[in-house]
């Protein structure tokens, strides 16, 4: 499991923008979002620096 600190989401439709942004990553098995933690978690073999541009190409600041 990684973990990633996420910037930028205020709601539950931005954990839902990262979610679909992650879950298109081909080596992710699950994602999820929250954005009261400002954090995003992936399970699978995805790099993390795939999931780091996922997550800014979906709009969000990000760092692992």
């Amino acid at each position: 499991m990684t973990t990633i600190d996420v910037d930028g989401m205020s709601c539950t439709s931005c954990e839902d923008n990262v979610t679909d942004a992650l879950a298109d990553l081909p080596a992710v098995e699950s994602a999820s979002a929250d954005h009261e933690a400002g954090t995003a978690t992936v399970e699978g073999d995805a790099d993390v620096g795939a999931v780091v541009a996922a997550i800014e190409e979906a709009g969000y600041e990000a760092s692992a």
